[in-house]
């Protein structure tokens, strides 16, 4: 096969780096991958193959005739058997092409979060409904974002699949957790700045946390448009000597390995490839029950699971986590991602998935 992977630009963030990591995987595979993303971007990206960009302007994304025409000519000197779209814009983007430009590859969408959360009126939902009615498959990344797409655009029920984002097994790089040298414990959380990543709730976990157990340390993986106001609000709530950002690291595995927990309060999400991280790195997760977590996060069975916004039961569940023994829970956290969550693996899922389109696609 030939595959389009769409991306918003080069960027290290969730859906751009499991496109690459799939990317590689299709191509050991035997399969030829162009990696394309839409807008600039300076990303190094982990795919050896054929990375392309559009470098479209931005502030077009919604009259790019030029910018849907580059795709197209790409589409006819490269014949690609599909296109899967990875979140952002590239879903709207590949749509608006094929309406326009006339080409006929089957398009499919990639549903990584929870999507009824971001549509807040009327016409962004007959927007949405318009592009996911146009796309020929989608693949979701749990049970609960495909739930969630099928309530509310129906016309995706028959054609929804769920293939979860997996991990790549690779070799520890020794890191030096910076900050908090004295600490016994410490706690971390990688994620971008963002509203999903709800590191306001973090924060205020976190002062109740410290009025118990002072000696802590917290460690924040991630860089994003809130950073900045967040390190303002540690220094407001006083917590400037308990926090450590480290902005963007290559590797955040590397550092959630030299953790004592994992926690993770956002309040969205799809799956979160880093919690699979922690439970193949034997560290101990603490997450709120949003999107597809508790497809993983099994309440004192493979880490620990609270009700989203229950700053109170985090606290506790954080205090669990760090006194007690888990040995037995992280064993059973490691074996599940060893077994299910294996890039190798979801990279056959995919393939699959990809020859079955194809091949309706081709009779009817």
């Amino acid at each position: 096969m030939v595959i389009f992977q769409l991306i918003q630009k080069f960027q290290l963030r969730g859906a751009e780096m499991f496109a690459a990591q799939l990317s590689q995987h299709l191509e050991t595979s035997g399969h030829q991958v162009f990696l394309i993303s839409l807008f600039p971007g300076d990303g190094v990206l982990p795919f050896s193959g054929e990375k392309l960009s559009l470098n479209r302007p931005i502030s077009k994304r919604w009259t790019d005739y030029e910018g849907w025409k580059a795709l197209a000519i790409l589409i006819e000197k490269h014949q690609p058997d599909l296109i899967q779209c990875n979140a952002g814009d590239t879903l709207k983007f590949a749509v608006l092409s094929k309406k326009i430009m006339g080409w006929q590859q089957p398009i499919i969408a990639r549903n990584a979060s929870m999507v009824s959360l971001y549509i807040n009126n009327p016409i962004t939902k007959w927007i949405n409904g318009f592009l996911y009615k146009k796309a020929d498959y989608v693949i979701s990344v749990s049970e609960n974002s495909k739930e969630d797409i099928n309530a509310l655009f129906p016309v995706t029920i028959p054609k929804t699949t769920v293939i979860p984002v997996g991990i790549e097994l690779v070799p520890s790089e020794e890191v030096i957790l910076t900050g908090g040298m004295s600490a016994e414990k410490h706690i971390i959380h990688v994620g971008g700045f963002s509203f999903e990543k709800n590191h306001e709730g973090l924060l205020s976990i976190y002062k109740k946390y410290l009025a118990q157990n002072p000696n802590t340390h917290l460690h924040l993986l991630g860089e994003g448009p809130k950073r900045e106001e967040i390190q303002k609000l540690s220094e407001t709530l006083g917590l400037q000597d308990k926090i450590t950002f480290y902005g963007w690291v290559s590797n955040p595995m590397n550092y959630v390995r030299k953790a004592d927990v994992l926690v993770l309060p956002s309040i969205i999400e799809g799956l979160p490839g880093v919690i699979l991280e922690a439970m193949i790195s034997k560290v101990v997760v603490v997450a709120y029950n949003v999107g597809g977590v508790s497809e993983v996060v099994q309440n004192n069975e493979t880490g620990y699971l609270v009700e989203k916004n229950d700053e109170t039961g985090l606290v506790n569940a954080l205090d669990k986590a760090l006194r007690e023994d888990n040995s037995h829970l992280i064993q059973q956290a490691y074996d599940l991602v060893n077994q299910k969550y294996n890039n190798t693996a979801i990279a056959k899922q995919f393939e699959k998935v990809y020859f079955s389109i194809i091949n309706k696609t081709t009779i009817s």
